[in-house]
């Protein structure tokens, strides 16, 4: 199924997913930034021929946001419409408070669906602590309480993906509920595979170099480490300027699709690049393929860490 989707996945990713899937259990899904939790989701949706719904989390993202709204506008008009009418008050309230004048939201959308879409509580660890709570309900039991309407419970289950970056500590709870799926930055060999899938007519060499290089830079500390979308960004960029091979000069020209803030390129220009330009020319000098013991061997011996 990811393959078909040219989706890169090492056994314990496809082993997790399929357990969410077959379980109908929420996937927690945790690492640092860049290295292909969201896109989980979107692979998954594809791959099932469903839609995507995503609910992005931010400080401050509350209930009402995230699951339905009132259309006021459409109560009004309903209201002016049936001012002549000779129905009761109680009776015109409980018109437009009735579905029919429910704005859904991402949760309310995803649990209502006919058939189940793939629902991606993004970046979870950004909402607050009382927002994660509140996710709870849903995610046990599959069900909102709406005060005016009662509750209402899925149709068919969504299939659930949450990822965080840890930018705070998520609570038991919610883990419980949970599948859970840890994803570091890639090996050489998956993320030259990666490559080599993603950027169309690349060469089996300039993708060799694209790897390595990102398993060389990701040994500095930078404020904003490039992750999986940078490569392929990066690879993208070096076939637009049609160039087949990297050298320093294609490095620091194509700095900024690596690099998202001055001070890392400024890092990088000042105290990296030449010990990484060197890096590379280490691995052609072995004269043999590339692999991640052998990236991590010439890194070491060529003392790039710092």
């Amino acid at each position: 199924m990811l393959g078909g989707e040219r989706y890169v996945a090492d056994r314990e990713i496809a082993t997790a997913i399929y357990l969410s899937m077959s379980l109908r259990k929420p996937l927690l899904i945790e690492g640092a930034a860049g290295v292909g939790k969201t896109e989980v989701a979107k692979v998954m949706a594809r791959a099932l021929g469903t839609d995507l719904i995503r609910l992005q989390c931010y400080e401050g993202l509350d209930a009402t946001t995230a699951l339905y709204e009132w259309n006021y506008q459409k109560q009004l008009l309903h209201i002016r419409l049936t001012e002549a009418s000779d129905r009761s008050v109680e009776q015109r309230e409980q018109e437009i408070f009735s579905e029919a004048f429910l704005l859904r939201r991402p949760l309310l959308e995803a649990i209502t669906r006919e058939s189940p879409p793939v629902l991606l509580v993004d970046e979870v660890d950004r909402a607050d602590s009382e927002f994660e709570a509140f996710l709870l309900e849903v995610l046990s039991d599959f069900q909102v309480t709406i005060p005016e309407i009662g509750t209402i419970r899925a149709r068919t289950t969504p299939y659930v993906v949450l990822t965080s970056n840890r930018t705070r500590e998520l609570g038991d709870a919610l883990r419980r509920r949970c599948l859970y799926l840890w994803i570091d930055y890639p090996s050489f060999e998956k993320e030259l595979q990666i490559v080599l899938n993603k950027v169309p007519g690349i060469n089996a060499d300039l993708a060799a170099q694209v790897a390595a290089f990102l398993q060389l830079v990701r040994q500095a500390k930078l404020d904003k480490t490039p992750g999986i979308a940078e490569t392929i960004d990066w690879g993208a960029a070096l076939m637009a300027l049609h160039r087949d091979h990297l050298d320093r000069e294609t490095i620091e020209e194509t700095l900024g699709v690596l690099f998202k803030s001055q001070e890392d390129a400024r890092l990088v220009r000042t105290q990296w690049l030449d010990l990484w330009v060197r890096g590379l020319e280490r691995l052609r000098a072995e004269g043999r393929p590339w692999s991640q013991a052998l990236v991590e061997r010439v890194a070491a011996e060529g003392a790039l860490r710092r």
